[in-house]
């Protein structure tokens, strides 16, 4: 039953819908897995056997009867410790809500479960999802592939437990980088979709909501094993959500369904100030040159003109905003990190620099905002997408928070090092999917792949058809 846990979501769902498998018999393989591998990851801190079990059974006794309840009938899935779970606790990493168990889901989880899903767990973050490492209250968690090394963040435990068979889809969810610096790290897919295309409401623990007011740039995203499974995950959770207003109606949009040959893409090894490790370029650069074997029109390019130091520290200025009314009873808990991520340099002063905007400035940034995404809007209207790196370096091993990266020889700051390469389309909003390209000697590389706001379907088709010709998700060694 080992091969099950690593079936994408999709198959599980037809082989239960077939009854080749059922509900039960998969769950449990998954829980033998946990069992197994979680002690030494940790990349589930809450689980829910009794009612997964239970669900599982009624699952089965669905079907027996004929009874479909959706795409997902029956498949086990881990959700990322800040989503509200109704009767389950969300603890945002954080021991002070130990206790809290929401009445509520997220409207991302309902729609999961709406389709037919089992929640299986929650999955760990960095405390209250503050920084590029995952480190809760709840433990460290370690990446699969060399457990002395860190997953990233903050959606670290949901990156390590997609990858080493533990959950075969997760719902995580990103700022800066947080679902696409561990999908990066971990050697997974994953997605952040078009700003405001699918709902945040429940997103973050209510007792740690604050002022609504500011929510922009956070985005829901998810962590799986095949691209196939992001179309789907996608196709469930987009759409119009009366909890939150800016969401759309689901987007129609026409995937235009041609073969590689016939794409444009461009591709950079790096932009802006931060170097990309050796590694990293060697392996894009072997991307780049199989898919033009395979008759890819391919480019190298970057936005120009384009300000990427200047992105970066807006959206640090506009995340620190949102942090000043979402987190004011946290904020004290955020000062030792802080202190420690002051060596960070920019990133961290544009954000404090944020939780103290008046009105004025607040507008300001804004409008450079609105500036950037149409500078890289009408750079992608040239092309049918961009790759670029998602990290300037593959997964480090476990370090002090703050503590400079090593990127061949050259010290780079702690946190603009994880973010340089993701903040940035945070920024203007465009869907990104990370996909997995190849390895180190011991460690994954990811990718990301960006296109125009409100194309992820397009997107997710030209990823896909890419996985043809590349390497794609490898189970780490001893799974």
């Amino acid at each position: 039953m080992n091969d099950i846990v690593f079936l994408p979501a999709y198959q599980l769902a037809k082989m239960i819908r077939d009854r080749q498998v059922s509900s039960l018999e998969v769950l449990e393989a998954y829980l033998q897995q946990i069992t197994q591998y979680n002690p030494t990851i940790n990349a589930i801190i809450t689980l829910d056997i009794e009612n997964a079990r239970q669900r599982a059974k009624t699952a089965d006794e669905a079907l027996a009867k004929g009874e479909i309840w959706g795409k997902l009938h029956g498949v086990p899935v881990t959700v990322k410790d800040c989503y509200e779970t109704a009767g389950m606790r969300t603890t945002c990493g954080y021991k002070g809500l130990s206790d809290y168990i929401p009445q509520h889901n997220a409207t991302v989880v309902s729609r999961i479960c709406n389709a037919g899903a089992i929640i299986l767990g929650k999955t760990n973050l960095a405390l209250l999802a503050s920084d590029m490492q995952t480190n809760s209250d709840f433990g460290r968690t370690n990446n699969p592939w060399n457990l002395a090394y860190t997953v990233g963040g903050s959606s670290g435990g949901s990156a390590a437990a997609v990858a080493a068979g533990l959950s075969p889809l997760d719902l995580c969810s990103g700022m800066g980088g947080s679902g696409r610096i561990p999908a990066h790290f971990c050697g997974v897919f994953g997605m952040k979709p078009t700003e405001n295309r699918v709902s945040m409401a429940g997103a973050w623990a209510t007792p740690l909501e604050g002022d609504r007011g500011l929510q922009y740039m956070y985005t829901a995203g998810a962590m799986t094993r095949s691209i196939a499974d992001l179309k789907l995950w996608l196709s469930l959770v987009e759409g119009a959500d009366g909890r939150f207003w800016q969401v759309p109606p689901v987007h129609s949009e026409a995937v235009d369904a041609r073969s590689l040959k016939e794409y444009r893409i461009a591709w950079s090894d790096g932009f802006g100030d931060v170097p990309v490790s050796t590694e990293v370029r060697t392996a894009i650069e072997q991307l780049v040159n199989t898919i033009a074997g395979h008759g890819c029109i391919v480019e190298k390019a970057n936005p120009s003109p384009f300000d990427f130091t200047g992105a970066i520290e807006t959206c640090s200025e506009l995340i620190g905003a949102w942090m000043s009314t979402r987190l004011i009873p946290q904020l004290p808990l955020l000062r030792d990190n802080v202190r420690r991520l002051i060596s960070g340099g920019s990133v961290v002063k544009s954000s404090l620099r944020g939780t103290r905007f008046n009105l004025k400035q607040y507008a300001s940034a804004m409008a450079r905002r609105s500036s950037f995404t149409t500078q890289m809007e009408q750079f992608l209207c040239n092309y049918d997408a961009w790759i670029c790196p998602t990290v300037a370096f593959p997964a480090f091993g476990h370090q002090p928070v703050g503590q400079p990266i090593n990127i061949d020889g050259q010290q780079v700051n702690y946190l603009l090092g994880g973010v340089a390469y993701t903040a940035v389309f945070t920024l203007t909003g465009h869907p990104v999917v990370v996909i997995p390209i190849g390895q180190t000697v011991t460690l994954p590389i990811g990718i990301q792949m960006v296109t125009r706001r409100w194309h992820d379907m397009q997107l997710l088709h030209i990823a896909e058809k890419m996985t043809q010709v590349t390497e794609t998700y490898q189970r780490p060694p001893g799974y």
